[in-house]
């Protein structure tokens, strides 16, 4: 949704015309879920459909609509064999030209669901660091990515926001009930520190700490000698992204974190915990 606005900015300063192509219901097997949309210029396009014959097609109808050859409206489109695909669905598909009123809607409905994502805050910006950053960056979170070392960070993906601070006990208090948390500092009893405070409050849907099962061992340890409940330590996930692969390559862990992330903070089942004072 964020490249939708930023894009659509570059569209309209440019003022290029728009198409809207939306998903307006979906039935049985379907590769996009009814409210998915793209957005379609002459030459450019945004968002998907789902990809396939269906969203070739549409955008064939769409840049029709534009170029004045073909109009739009809504069609009901079976996703078999005639269609070159093997979903086995249907779906009605809206194609219509999006005037000034429909894309601030969309504008506004993006921004809506911007601020409705989780936050993720990510401790350091080591090597390790700065592949979650890059990995993480397209997910639909809110990631601020904190270390006090300016120099660590290096480019920083868009999207990402920076906290150049020592300041942990800020950033971890000002982190809104449901967010996520990853621990990976240079320094085990800095992570000890931040870990400990997270899994105190009690309210964070996922936190994550690097390291491994020795590790882990080893802080639960502490944690118990400090009086943190079993049922708070046992929510801690360390080692992260541990899917039984065993590759230590930054970039290989960050994927599987991500994957870990979307699973657990993004599509969690267990309802949001409670903060506790």
């Amino acid at each position: 949704m964020d490249d939708i606005v930023s894009v659509l900015a570059e569209w309209r300063r440019a003022g290029w015309p728009v198409v809207r192509v939306s998903i307006r219901a979906a039935m049985g097997s379907t590769p996009r879920e009814a409210g998915s949309f793209m957005l379609v210029a002459p030459d450019a396009l945004v968002g998907t459909i789902g990809g396939g014959r269906l969203e070739w097609d549409c955008v064939a109808r769409a840049r029709a609509l534009l170029a004045g050859t073909g109009e739009g409206g809504e069609l009901e489109i079976p996703l078999g064999p005639e269609l070159g695909q093997c979903c086995g669905g249907r779906v009605r598909v809206r194609i219509e030209r999006a005037d000034e009123v429909l894309l601030d809607s969309i504008v506004r409905e993006a921004e809506r669901a911007r601020a409705g994502q989780p936050h993720l805050l990510l401790f350091g910006a080591g090597h390790v660091g700065r592949a979650l950053a890059r990995a993480l960056a397209p997910l639909p979170v809110r990631l601020l990515w904190i270390d006090p070392r300016a120099e660590e960070f290096g480019s920083v993906p868009e999207g990402v926001a920076v906290r150049m601070t020592e300041d942990w006990e800020g950033v971890l208090a000002a982190a809104p009930a449901g967010s996520g948390i990853l621990v990976l500092t240079p320094s085990h009893r800095l992570d000890a520190l931040i870990v400990g405070a997270a899994l105190e409050r009690g309210d964070f849907r996922y936190v994550g700490l690097i390291g491994s099962k020795t590790k882990r061992r080893g802080f639960e340890a502490g944690f118990r000698a400090v009086g943190l409940g079993a049922d708070r330590i046992a929510t801690l996930v360390c080692p992260i992204g541990d899917r039984g692969i065993r590759d230590k390559r930054p970039e290989i862990i960050a994927a599987l974190v991500a994957a870990e992330i979307v699973e657990r903070l993004l599509h969690g089942d267990d309802a949001m915990p409670e903060r506790h004072a």
